[in-house]
């Protein structure tokens, strides 16, 4: 048996920032790690079958497609060749790159961290049993992440199907693509192959893509995903999925209609299920929901006192960047004699990487008037930021959400190119409890994108279409 003052079950974004910090607090701890899909090696979803991968071919995709799609006159290229096993294996060392310096070589400078490649469980309260030893702890973080949530759809068992991970490492590019699930994971895979040449379907089991965010952002990004060619079916009820041939062939129901696609390949992006079911949580005392996620309250500590949680094993948000700061907050408060540090996940901003690009921040209007308050909107289309038409791309908008009786901006929605990049001023905003007027008063760049949130301030006021391009 060895002894540590903290065991972290997990070796993903979450549990990678729990041991910087407990490193840094001279924590002598255990991490433990093991992957329960094969694509996820040292360092988690994140780098290995999420965000980085992902990241890099709709960048590669979106370059392809602008290449022989663009609105400036006097310029005409022929599209080039696409050799998508080169961009395959390039995306792979990309991965590889950032999981050795960022992760494998980050674990060597961890003079108070131990890592254990393995699946850990609990023992006891106090133990951790991993390949036929046993670590002992009177603190754990648990961190194991989730993975990719199959529906039980009636033929499924017979069926080559794709997840986010087998979609990142085709090495063919497919001439069809029907994609199941319309939030980010899905859009981002649909728009990703759809730029590479693939004829694509999407079906939404809502009534609108993005069904969580606001509607006028969620219906913008499907007429501009419509556009490019990509089907966008809602309201949709999956029966069925077989193999027939070359094909995958998924009947489905909509508007009370049978209906059916086929195509070479079918992508399930349906949510994540939690790695839980091997951990015997039960044996620390550690409750989870009917889902199998685990319970935290908002200082990331579990039912069981001496246990903490972090990362997608607790549920939405599942975003790397979230992950990171509850494991942070897991040890800060595992370890403190202070105050307890607490998450506020009204100022936690997430993307979508489609292009033009969804980013939201704080709360939609709909959460404002249930949560009581008086809440007053505008939206600003990018046809009034200078900046869209110097780069030849009108596409977008700005939602701004405000306490119609402070003026303090409660949410930030966009729906734009570089959204990502543009929110961060919105949540900011939406972290110090800014109004409009702070806004307004604060002084942007000449020509830029980020006009956009100014402009959405001053539109409270008055109509920005018949202002000059510089106002103070």
């Amino acid at each position: 048996m060895t002894r540590y003052d903290l065991v972290i079950l997990g070796h993903g974004s979450a549990a990678f920032a729990a041991a910087i910090k407990a490193n840094d607090l001279g924590v002598k701890t255990a991490m433990v790690g093991a992957s329960l899909t094969k694509g996820t090696l040292v360092g988690g979803t994140c780098v290995n079958v999420g965000c980085i991968p992902s990241k890099r071919l709709i960048t590669v995709g979106t370059l392809f497609y602008n290449s022989s799609h663009n609105s400036f006159q006097g310029i005409k290229y022929d599209q080039g060749k696409l050799d998508f096993r080169k961009v395959v294996r390039q995306k792979d060392e990309l991965v590889r790159k950032f999981r050795r310096e960022k992760y494998r070589r980050v674990l060597d400078h961890l003079k108070h961290v131990t890592y254990h490649e393995g699946q850990g469980r609990f023992e006891s309260k106090s133990e951790v049993a991993l390949n036929g030893r046993t670590l002992e702890a009177s603190r754990f973080i648990v961190a194991t992440g989730a993975r990719a949530n199959i529906p039980q759809v009636k033929g499924i068992q017979n069926v080559h199907y794709l997840t986010n991970e087998e979609a990142l490492n085709l090495q063919e590019l497919p001439q069809s693509l029907c994609v199941i699930g319309g939030r980010a994971l899905g859009l981002e895979f649909a728009q990703m192959y759809a730029q590479f040449g693939t004829r694509v379907t999407v079906l939404q089991r809502s009534q609108r893509i993005l069904p969580e965010g606001e509607p006028v952002v969620s219906n913008a990004l499907a007429g501009y995903m419509k556009e490019m060619g990509i089907g966008i079916k809602t309201g949709v009820t999956i029966k069925t999925i077989e193999e027939k041939g070359s094909n995958k062939v998924v009947k489905y129901t909509s508007k009370r209609k049978n209906l059916l696609v086929k195509s070479e390949q079918v992508l399930f992006a349906t949510g994540r299920r939690p790695n839980t079911e091997d951990l015997q949580l039960s044996a620390a005392g550690v409750e989870t929901d009917e889902k199998g996620f685990v319970k935290v309250n908002n200082q990331m500590q579990t039912s069981a006192l001496h246990v903490w949680a972090a990362g997608d094993v607790t549920g939405e948000p599942m975003l790397e960047t979230i992950a990171a700061k509850e494991g942070l907050v897991a040890v800060e408060n595992a370890f403190s004699k202070g105050p307890k540090k607490r998450i506020s996940f009204d100022e936690v901003p997430s993307a979508v990487f489609t292009y033009p690009e969804v980013a939201r921040v704080g709360l939609t209007e709909s959460q404002v008037k249930a949560r009581g308050m008086h809440c007053s909107c505008v939206t600003l289309p990018f046809d009034l930021v200078p900046k869209a038409h110097v780069i030849g791309d009108m596409r977008g908008l700005l939602k701004l959400v405000i306490n119609n009786d402070t003026k303090q901006i409660l949410g930030v929605h966009i729906v734009s190119p570089h959204a990502a990049d543009l929110i961060h001023e919105g949540v900011l905003a939406v972290k110090f409890k800014m109004t409009i007027d702070d806004i307004i008063d604060t002084v942007h760049v000449f020509p830029t994108l980020s006009e956009s949130m100014k402009l959405a301030a001053q539109s409270f006021y008055m109509d920005v279409g018949s202002l000059s391009c510089c106002i103070g």
